[in-house]
């Protein structure tokens, strides 16, 4: 291809010193998109972002029993996922964040001003067999920037 049919221009590729935000619910495939998303991170100098995003069930009564709070479970993920992704320490160009509302409005969200937006390619919900789970599917349709939908190992018998 002629590369001066198609000059690059500043807004095709990610800057360094950018964003990049991961989708965080603790699956496995979640987890996979956070490590690239470091070494993603690492190599062209952006910060990231871990996002963690809770709901109440649809069918939610509207009263907590036995003291189960769905935020705390939510906090709870964030910092296992960075634990096992980082260690006891994450660096300071990482930070986590824990949103209310339903996932994909909230990662769409996220995604303005964003490099890049990372997704694992299900999450803890879906069904066993699909290739896109509902969320990464939604960011992959909405986002404000480009979507990396990241498979696990063990989806793919590696």
């Amino acid at each position: 291809m002629n590369q001066d049919a198609h000059p690059e221009t500043s807004d095709d590729r990610i800057h360094p010193g950018g964003r990049i935000v991961v989708g965080v619910d603790g699956s496995a495939s979640s987890i996979a998109a956070l490590r690239r998303g470091v070494t993603i991170a690492e190599s062209l100098g952006c910060s990231l972002v871990g996002v963690t995003v809770w709901e109440f069930p649809p069918s939610w009564p509207g009263y907590v029993m036995g003291g189960w709070s769905p935020e705390a479970d939510a906090h709870a993920i964030a910092a296992e996922a960075a634990a096992e992704v980082f260690g006891e320490t994450s660096p300071s160009w990482y930070s986590s964040v824990v949103r209310s509302g339903p996932p994909a409005p909230e990662l769409v969200a996220e995604s303005t001003g964003a490099e890049m937006l990372i997704v694992g390619s299900r999450g803890r919900g879906g069904f066993t067999g699909l290739l896109l789970g509902s969320v990464s599917r939604a960011c992959a349709e909405r986002a404000a920037c480009p979507v990396l939908v990241i498979h696990d190992a063990e989806e793919h018998g590696r």
